[in-house]
């Protein structure tokens, strides 16, 4: 007699019960189970994949050298001196004496209007101040014709002991002397408000020949032959001169940031869009205090002085300058991008013991950044390779260009390699 073991049943009645399922339903449960391994396969690489990578560092090292600060504005080339020069009268430009380019000197004729009418003007004048000229020689007649009655009567008052003349013929004797005066007073300011009309034609007649009022060289000529000058609130403008090209200036515009650090008397650098390849040298010679603002932006205008002998530049020319603000002789220096640096930390990760978190995909964790906390008194980090992980070395910094920062103190010697980046690689 066989016995059978409650094992052996437990397997034979499960055999028994899979049988009576559909064999459809078999193919499933297995195609499910092979997909689920081939899962766990993938991510299980792809995991070791996203692990396999390790953190290099890259350096620079701390040199010795001189450090020279600069603040880079942009501005445009101006002669010393422009004038422009214009027309107190209205009429037609009758000649024009000077072009583009043309040099001129103090009192030399630029153009001159049509002058038939200012002419005319002064012709009348004149003729109108010959009048009032001959009523003052009509006055000073009559003076003296009532003086002399006025003293004849008194004469004969005196020898017919005060019985003739009337005292009504000897008041009107007075009377018409003292008229005589005031008709010569009247006919003198008569004289004088003609001759002053008279000088202001004569003036404009002058103003008509327009002439230069420096020296130096045309730059713009507005106006054209037979054209109509039309002077009604303000003169209009015919041509403009620059002085002495030889000597110019450029205006540019400094950044309220930078300019505390801008003197008097630094000197500069500056190209053009037209000569890329030379650079001129300029002189800081003004810095203004009034300030302008475009788009938000603060900025002050400060003039350099520029030396144009060779006359390659122009008015107008858009100039990228370099103002020197310091320059500082064998410093130590450490690139800036260093004391920017701060090292990664890898994030650790805890395992929740579930096979469902250990089986499913997570995104790839950023590295988290130590903060590195600075201090007063321009006290800062920067990181050193000690066995290949870093290390941080307290340094004080003094100025910087961005580029290069001076080291005023710290263990910092030159040669020292610091950290400035990380380079991620995959082993």
């Amino acid at each position: 007699m066989k016995l059978t073991t409650p094992e052996k049943n437990d397997i034979a009645s499960t055999l028994q019960m899979d049988s009576h399922s559909k064999p459809g339903r078999k193919k499933r449960w297995l195609w499910g189970i092979l997909v689920l391994i081939a899962l766990i396969v993938f991510f299980a690489a792809w995991s070791k994949n996203g692990k396999a990578s390790a953190i290099e560092y890259k350096t620079q090292a701390v040199v010795r050298g001189d450090l020279t600060v600069v603040v880079s504005p942009t501005g445009t080339l101006e002669p010393t001196n422009e004038v422009e020069v214009g027309s107190e009268l209205s009429g037609i430009i009758k000649e024009i004496y000077v072009d583009f380019n043309d040099q001129v000197k103090v009192g030399q004729p630029l153009a001159r209007l049509d002058v038939s009418k200012l002419q005319a003007q002064v012709t009348q004048t004149k003729a109108s101040l010959e009048s009032a000229k001959a009523q003052v020689l009509q006055a000073q007649a009559t003076i003296e014709e009532t003086y002399n009655k006025l003293q004849q009567l008194e004469k004969v008052r005196q020898l017919s002991d005060g019985k003739v003349p009337s005292q009504t013929e000897m008041d009107e004797a007075k009377a018409a002397y003292s008229r005589a005066k005031a008709n010569e007073a009247s006919a003198l300011a008569a004289v004088a408000e003609v001759q002053a009309g008279l000088d202001i034609n004569e003036t404009d007649l002058s103003k008509a020949l327009i002439s230069s009022p420096i020296n130096g060289i045309v730059l713009t000529r507005k106006i054209e032959v037979g054209q109509t000058v039309a002077a009604s609130f303000e003169a209009p403008v015919l041509f403009t001169l620059a002085e002495d090209l030889t000597q110019m200036e450029l205006h540019v515009a400094v950044d309220e940031a930078d300019i505390g650090q801008v003197k008097e008397g630094q000197s500069a650098t500056f190209t053009v869009d037209a000569y890329l390849d030379h650079s001129y040298a300029a002189q800081v010679s003004q810095v203004r205090y009034g300030s302008s603002t475009v788009d938000g932006v603060v900025t002050y205008e400060t003039v350099l002085t520029v030396d144009n002998s060779d006359l390659s530049l122009r008015p107008g020319m858009t100039a990228s300058a370099e103002i020197v603000v310091k320059k500082i002789e064998n410093a130590v220096l450490v690139p800036s991008a260093a004391l920017r640096f701060t090292p990664p930390v890898s994030e650790e990760k805890k395992s929740s013991g579930s096979i469902i978190n250990s089986i499913l995909p997570h995104p790839p964790q950023e590295e988290k950044r130590q903060n590195v906390s600075l201090n007063n008194h321009g006290q800062q980090q920067v990181w050193i390779l000690k066995d290949g992980q870093p290390v941080a070395v307290s340094v004080q910094v003094g100025v910087t260009n961005d580029i290069q920062t001076e080291i005023l103190s710290g263990e910092l010697a030159p040669e020292t390699l610091v950290i400035t980046d990380t380079i991620t690689t995959g082993k």
